[in-house]
């Protein structure tokens, strides 16, 4: 055999191999970008989940401060209104205290 007719065979042998090297690589290849699309998709649902769960975190803070503050009002509100009924109370005693003051030194009460 001369080397015109081994070099013609090794190019008959060598263009399918190289054919099917390239079709499995190119199918590696789309399998890469799959994954790489895949992981992009993951990673920016995640961001999105991250932020969303951050925003109602802070919606909730947000929410429980007015919560504790309309108790605060509430708690103010209810302490007024004792201060005024004890008010009320001790000026009900005085005038009837008063009442009975002015029946034992003989007047007529109003």
């Amino acid at each position: 055999m001369d080397a015109a007719l081994i070099t013609a065979i090794a190019s008959l042998v060598a263009a399918p191999v190289t054919a099917a090297a390239a079709i499995y690589g190119q199918r590696g290849a789309n399998r890469a970008a799959r994954e790489g699309s895949a992981a992009v998709i993951y990673n920016d649902l995640t961001r999105h989940l991250t932020h969303e769960r951050d925003k109602a975190e802070t919606d909730e803070a947000a929410a429980e401060a007015r919560a504790s503050a309309a108790e605060a009002r509430a708690s103010a509100a209810e302490a007024r209104s004792s201060v005024a009924d004890a008010e009320s109370s001790r000026l009900r005693a005085e005038n009837d205290r008063l009442r009975a003051l002015i029946a034992q030194l003989g007047g007529q009460p109003p």
